[in-house]
């Protein structure tokens, strides 16, 4: 199995260069919401382990929300973002970016702090920039870019060769269907229209270090478990108190700033999602929050890592990233669907796991014991998050027009031509799915 990897660069953007940056960016799109995927600065698509890539501005343009709890705004220097998630090493892929796309990245990056004055190579700047995230979760640990390529192509082919074979023998004996479009698909792989990459072996050291992960966590809550239940319910008290104590910070999004996000949105089936804020003040909500999201982290390789999020199936990719000295958080994510329909699907499934995740931050609404209350306020849910999000200057999909859904039916179809369905019902089910 190859693991998937994620990176983060940030770099603050030069003072007056942000507009000559915003057009060298805008120039990688063929219209806005758009990107050009063999654009010349970095041609996406040439990256065969690429799932997405995105570059951003970053702005903290809500800082002054935190002044309703005495607190002055945190400094925070308007940034470039460039993120992406990749199969495979992510040591890798960033030596394969320096040496693909170099000189692009370095003129992108001339208008970003300290690079004209960096004495190092172009991998040693951006590594010196990288921020890792406080959780992640990906769909399907181990789908390649290549799987999710080869499984589509494989769906089509059948797809295309089903009705003439129903024309030919009829659709009540399904083993014969079956073994025609088998034949159909041993004569297309030899032919090299079709290609079924087998899976990359799990070598032994991740799988130890897998394991290592796995039991880690249950052990240390297990030997802290005294401990815990000794300062859990002052722990409580003390976080009920200052839920109660919490400013009500609320206000619609400018309407100029809903339309800049619109503009760019429903182009593909799939959209992507990213929101910068700070979290609460105070060292207490800070360190609830790593732990919250440490766990998040831990369930997402282990339990939610085939297909789903709790309830929530239309998420390739989502993560949760501490900045500026860990005052504020960037949450980016890419899903399927519409923001309405996304934010629904949340709100009516899991709006507890919203407040969890997203209770500690500033703006956000009220919460009783951060489960209770927050997203539930519907409409005030929604008016925060659009608020404290923002838009991507660039935006790249390796597989556009594939849901989730779309990829895990692919995925079945090809398990049912490498293994023999059980009985003529399991055929007829994979038949449908063709």
């Amino acid at each position: 199995m190859t693991p998937q990897s994620t990176f983060m660069i940030v770099v603050p953007i030069v003072q007056g260069q942000r507009e000559a940056l915003e057009s060298l960016l805008a120039s990688m799109n063929l219209s806005p919401g758009r990107v050009d995927p063999y654009n010349s600065l970095i041609p996406f698509a040439r990256f065969d382990t690429l799932h997405c890539a995105k570059l951003v501005i970053i702005e903290a343009t809500n800082a002054e929300e935190i002044r309703a709890y005495g607190w002055e705004p945190h400094e925070w220097p308007v940034s470039l973002g460039l993120i992406g998630e990749i199969d495979g090493s992510r040591d890798h892929f960033m030596a394969t970016l320096c040496v693909m796309a170099k000189p692009g990245l370095e003129k992108i990056l001339g208008h970003c702090e300290g690079f004209d004055s960096h004495k190092g190579s172009l991998l040693e700047f951006l590594m010196a920039h990288q921020q890792d995230s406080a959780a992640e979760y990906v769909n399907w640990i181990g789908r390649t870019v290549t799987q999710v390529h080869e499984e589509l192509a494989l769906q089509r082919s059948l797809s295309e060769a089903l009705p003439s074979i129903i024309k030919t023998v009829g659709r009540e004996n399904v083993r014969t269907i079956r073994q025609h479009l088998m034949t159909h698909v041993e004569h297309e792989l030899h032919q090299g229209r079709l290609t079924l990459t087998p899976e990359a072996a799990t070598a032994w050291p991740v799988k130890f270090k897998r394991l290592v992960d796995l039991v880690g966590l249950p052990l240390l809550l297990l030997v802290l478990s005294p401990l815990l239940l000794l300062i859990t319910p002052f722990v409580l008290l003390r976080f009920r108190q200052l839920e109660k104590q919490d400013p009500k910070i609320s206000g619609r999004p400018d309407p100029s700033h809903s339309q800049s996000l619109s503009r760019i949105e429903d182009f593909d089936v799939t959209n992507q999602f990213n929101v910068f804020g700070d979290v609460k003040p105070g060292l207490f909500r800070l360190w609830l929050a790593k732990f919250i999201l440490r766990l998040v982290d831990y369930f997402s390789r282990h339990v939610y890592h085939r297909g789903f999020l709790a309830r929530i199936r239309t998420i390739h990719f989502a993560r949760w990233t501490f900045l500026n000295n860990e005052r504020s958080l960037y949450f980016s994510s890419v899903y399927d669907g519409s923001l309405e329909s996304y934010m629904d699907d949340f709100v009516n499934k899991v709006a507890f796991g919203l407040n969890l995740t997203f209770g500690l931050g500033v703006g956000y609404p009220r919460t009783r014991w951060l489960i209770k209350g927050g997203a539930e306020n519907e409409q005030t849910f929604k008016s925060t998050l659009r608020r404290h999000q923002f838009p991507s200057e660039v935006w790249y999909r390796a597989h556009p027009g594939l849901t989730a859904f779309d990829m895990a039916r692919n995925a079945r179809i090809r398990q049912g031509v490498e293994k023999y369905p059980r009985n003529d019902d399991a055929i007829r089910d994979w038949l449908s799915e063709i």
